[in-house]
């Protein structure tokens, strides 16, 4: 415990830049409310949308009927998010590169997706949706509050509702009896 208290005050105490980045991916800034740097936020949402596209494209082939469902519902809003975020970054309101492929975490889990069927398949992507919508929600929240560019800002407290709307589904997903399927 005390480790981490000593880990959390070195990242609080670097500089902005690094304590921002390194909060976003320890987790530091979230437990904090911390909302993160501009460049970190565009990242996150980026690789968040590619994953959530391409995984729900897994689920509306081997989900459930609730799954496929809700697949469609997350590849035509974050289909939608992604345009807009791209739309900001090329039009110069947000100096922000976007990613062009998943990281090492996401792409794992989209892997074993990939490998999986059934139960597990649904088990997984399930438990993904939930924690992803979490960290979403988190993360434009935070933006939405303490951003520092504003274009960025007001998309990201206008998206919110979506977000916690998509949340409130996933946690729904495997809830309800579905036909065929034996959870």
């Amino acid at each position: 415990m005390k480790r981490i208290a000593i880990a959390a005050a070195c990242v609080l105490l670097a500089g902005p830049a690094l304590a921002q980045s390194l909060g976003e991916k320890t987790g530091v800034n979230s437990a904090l409310g911390v909302a993160p740097a501009t460049a970190d936020f565009v990242k996150e949402v980026a690789i968040s949308d590619m994953f959530e596209i391409e995984s729900s494209k897994l689920a509306e082939q081997k989900g459930n009927a609730q799954e496929k469902t809700f697949a469609q519902q997350m590849v035509t809003d974050h289909t939608k998010t992604s345009s807009e975020l791209k739309a900001l970054v090329g039009d110069g309101k947000v100096q922000a590169t976007l990613p062009t492929a998943l990281d090492s975490s996401h792409q794992s889990k989209l892997d074993k997706l990939k490998n999986a069927s059934g139960k597990d398949f649904s088990s997984d992507y399930d438990s993904y949706q939930v924690s992803a919508h979490k960290d979403a929600v988190s993360l434009f929240d935070r933006y939405a509050k303490g951003g520092d560019n504003a274009a960025l800002k007001d998309w990201a407290g206008k998206t919110v509702p979506t977000l916690r709307h998509h949340l409130d589904m996933a946690q729904e997903l495997g809830k309800a009896p579905s036909v065929g399927q034996s959870k």
